[in-house]
């Protein structure tokens, strides 16, 4: 494939990031500045061996993942700290050119420092709207499930995700290692959710194969699907995706990152494209992975060979499967519109 000498930035591309974890979208000098002023000590795979080698397809691989996490997460302790990680995660998407910033949280992990589910979700919030009035980056709230805790803690936080729908929270998730607890026992959860007008947004389809993903689409009415390029194993799967307009968050760099695929160009990005399913990339955990978002764009364009004609689709299907206002998304549509008719620059951007 012959290398282009001119293409259009990628960091003025309008486009919704979808697939964002809370304590993984840090910034690294924050975790160490923050581990250094609380006497963290941070293993060396988070500071000389960053970012840390990583592979999840087994039960020993996916505790050390999520070990680091823990880790990470630890330094958060004070109010100031959850305000600065939204304010800096806000203005590393305005760098990117994202108008719209849809982060997950599970507030149970903060809870008990923030004096309860409720208080720590507000503080959250009100994080979130003094990171938008600063950097102009919309961002709504997806509160996720933990599927490894019981199916009663996901209904809980369900009911009070369902309580500020309307007023930041915009989608309900679940996250962690798919091979433990199975969709089918979060439909309660994610029935409260639906009824409150949230969207559907499980995790599947990342270490576990197609059934993960039928579940969540048949179980959890899955309006989105954190990963799901395992969808990619099943044809029939795959074509009720595109026909359902099921948006698949991928996130390249995370699933080389965890030995879903071992190196880039085996992603399914292509086929998945090819396919006619919707896909909005994201970053996962660049805390863990190293890249943000612009680098997923810049795979799409590099290693896939995608032109900025499906690169603008690509960003097209992120602003619509978002939870953003609609009014946003047409200006964001719009802006993509403009991108795409502009010259191409000299290659750097």
């Amino acid at each position: 494939m012959e290398t282009p000498t001119a293409a259009r930035r990628l960091d003025r591309l309008p486009k919704a990031h979808l697939h964002l974890h809370f304590t993984g979208s840090m910034r690294h000098d924050t975790l160490v500045e923050l581990a250094e002023e609380r006497g963290v000590h941070l293993p060396q795979a988070l500071v000389k061996e960053w970012p840390p080698k990583l592979r999840a397809t087994d039960e020993r691989g996916w505790f050390r993942f999520q070990r680091l996490y823990d880790i990470a997460r630890s330094v958060l302790r004070r109010p100031e700290d959850i305000h600065r990680l939204l304010l800096e995660a806000a203005e590393d998407e305005r760098d990117a050119g994202s108008g719209w910033l849809e982060i997950q949280v599970d507030p149970s992990g903060y809870s008990s420092l923030f004096d309860g589910l409720t208080a720590t979700l507000e503080l959250i919030l009100d994080a979130a709207r003094v990171a938008e009035r600063e950097t102009g980056v919309a961002i709504g709230l997806m509160v996720a499930a933990n599927r490894t805790r019981h199916p009663l803690d996901a209904r809980a936080l369900a009911r009070l995700a369902a309580q500020y729908s309307g007023r930041g929270v915009v989608s309900f998730g679940l996250n962690n290692d798919e091979r433990r607890g199975r969709a089918r026992e979060f439909e309660a959860a994610f029935r409260i959710a639906k009824r409150a007008g949230l969207l559907s947004t499980p995790h599947g389809g990342e270490l576990n194969g197609p059934r993960s993903v039928r579940e969540c689409l048949d179980e959890l009415n899955a309006d989105r699907i954190g990963h799901g390029v395992r969808a990619v194993e099943d044809p029939y799967l795959l074509e009720r995706i595109a026909t359902q307009e099921v948006t698949l968050e991928v996130c390249p760099t995370s699933n080389v990152g965890l030995g879903v695929f071992d190196q880039l160009d085996r992603v399914p990005l292509r086929r998945l494209y090819q396919a006619g399913a919707p896909i909005a990339l994201g970053t996962d955990d660049p805390l863990l992975f190293g890249p943000r978002l612009v680098e997923q764009y810049r795979i799409a364009r590099e290693v896939f060979g995608f032109t900025d004609a499906e690169l603008a689709d690509l960003a097209r299907m992120s602003i619509r499967g978002a939870g953003a206002p609609d009014s946003l998304k047409k200006q964001l549509l719009s802006g993509v519109d403009d991108w795409l008719a502009g010259e191409p620059e000299p290659l750097g951007g």
